[in-house]
């Protein structure tokens, strides 16, 4: 017998310890096999990932927001076949777990409503594309920077440079604020002077001093009257044009530059003051 089965004559192994030898050395193989598909995919799925990024960033003419969307999808989309050979080097028939995913595809939709509107969000945000990667924009709340538009969520990068990761459902939910769509912003200040000032040479002051800076745009047409009679002062209303990369810088700068001007020439601008009367 030890003989038929291919044991030396004589051994004390059994049938059965070459059986379980075969079958823990057989698991043994798809295990390792499985880290090697696993690896692999990871490998594929990343490269494949950067190279769609890369294209895009490498054509002005490409939308980096729509690429980087599709560099997401191709990356699961390899991560899922890998895992279907995963499950046929163990024996499991892939075809017979369609009816199983079919059954538990209800019950887990309804568990991950939140994932699955997040998912359909971010589909929405692609077709329509409300901002892209890089552009500056305010959603459900939040200010910053387009870093990334993946399946489920927008990553941001606020003004202090924190990341924020907000998911789809309540960006597609909510009003979208996008500061980087058009080329010009319009800068607006209030400046206040006394009572006693000189309401036609703080108005010149005001605009030359604006004007001076190249930053200003003569059109659209400069807004710049007297906007409201206060307690203590006559606010002037200014409302001026300029690029949207100058414009926070823009509107700091000028407020120092019409202060120093109004110093200069002799304009006073009020504060609160109270006046006592004592009787008696």
């Amino acid at each position: 017998m030890d003989k038929i089965l291919g044991l030396p004559i004589g051994t004390d192994r059994t049938v059965g310890d070459v059986i379980t030898g075969d079958v823990v050395l057989g698991i043994a193989l798809n295990v390792v096999a499985a880290f090697v598909i696993l690896f692999v995919a990871l490998t594929i799925s990343g490269w494949a990932r950067r190279k769609l990024i890369r294209i895009a960033t490498d054509n002005e003419e490409l939308d980096l927001t729509l690429f980087s969307f599709l560099a997401n999808i191709l990356r699961y989309a390899i991560l899922a076949m890998a895992l279907v050979f995963i499950l046929n080097r163990f024996g499991i028939q892939t075809t017979s777990l369609v009816a199983v995913i079919g059954a538990a595809g209800l019950a887990i939709g309804l568990a991950m409503q939140g994932a699955l509107s997040s998912i359909a969000a971010g589909i929405m945000l692609v077709i329509f594309r409300p901002f892209r990667i890089g552009d500056f924009v305010e959603v459900d709340g939040l200010m910053g920077t387009v870093k990334d538009i993946s399946i489920v969520a927008t990553e941001l990068a606020t003004l202090d440079n924190l990341q924020v990761i907000v998911p789809n459902s309540n960006v597609w939910g909510a009003p979208i604020t996008n500061y980087s769509v058009y080329p010009t912003r319009r800068a607006e200040w209030l400046f206040g002077v006394s009572y006693r000032a000189d309401l036609k040479k703080a108005e010149r002051i005001i605009r030359e001093t604006i004007f001076n800076d190249p930053r200003a745009h003569a059109e659209p047409e400069p807004f710049i009257q007297v906007n409201n009679l206060g307690d203590f002062s006559v606010d002037f209303l200014v409302r001026v044009w300029c690029d949207r990369e100058n414009l926070f810088q823009f509107q700091a700068d000028m407020k120092r530059a019409v202060k120093e001007a109004f110093d200069a020439e002799g304009i006073e601008i009020p504060f609160p003051t109270q006046t006592v009367i004592r009787e008696g």
